[in-house]
């Protein structure tokens, strides 16, 4: 078991979630809230990296990170490193990689959310923040927590957006998927076995979890 790449995966699944939740749970409550012009192009960009071959997806954030980039550049020259290659380049990487597995679940979990209870909310004097706080995100809470799972889960198993992002820098961007990868490169069976079991076990657990948060949400409808 290469320990030091399951603890670059794990903080960069953790580090996917703090970023990309908030910012999630803002997209999902608008896009199942609002009508507006232009919303179903807004979701179908969104989905994009859903259906993208995350080898292509991996190098359109290369070119986007790279030194010669506006963003690059501009990251390099504030923080001094370049952000391809980088756990900083790795975890903005996974974010937008992760964005449809956050935003679908949240979004879904807010439209069934009776129109009647956001009524009633408003006709007793709340404010949108508040109805937000103490009807809306309570009632949605399912979506969120299967949203965080499904992120989590994705990022440890990402494989073709870290190998083009990030690379394979022991300790810095070196992910236990990439490590399954070198590992089946240099013949050596048992210790990949060990790791993708490690993976399916994870991936087994947070399935089972979004199915059980999903049948709560269908009971609640």
């Amino acid at each position: 078991m290469d320990w030091s790449a399951l603890r670059v995966s794990l903080l960069l699944g953790v580090a996917t979630i703090a970023v990309l939740l908030p910012a999630g749970v803002w997209a999902g409550h608008l896009l199942a809230t609002r009508h507006f012009r232009g919303k179903a192009l807004v979701e179908a960009v969104l989905a994009v990296p859903l259906i993208l071959p995350p080898t292509v997806l991996g190098f359109y954030l290369l070119m986007m990170f790279g030194a010669r980039s506006p963003l690059g550049a501009a990251f390099e020259h504030v923080m001094g490193q370049a952000l391809a290659f980088s756990f900083p380049g790795l975890v903005l990487a996974s974010v937008i990689a992760n964005v449809p597995f956050v935003v679908q679940p949240i979004q879904r979990s807010f439209e069934a959310v009776p129109l009647d209870v956001r009524e009633a909310a408003s006709c007793c004097g709340l404010t949108p923040w508040q109805r937000f706080l103490r009807i809306e995100a309570p009632l949605a809470w399912p979506g969120i927590l299967t949203a965080a799972i499904l992120a989590f889960a994705h990022t440890l198993g990402e494989f073709g957006v870290v190998l083009m992002v990030g690379g394979s820098l022991p300790g810095q961007t070196r992910t236990i998927s990439i490590a399954i990868y070198d590992r089946m490169q240099a013949f050596d069976d048992r210790s990949a076995g060990m790791m993708a079991a490690t993976l399916l076990t994870i991936a087994i657990s947070a399935l089972a979890l979004t199915t059980l948060l999903g049948r709560r949400v269908i009971r609640r409808g």
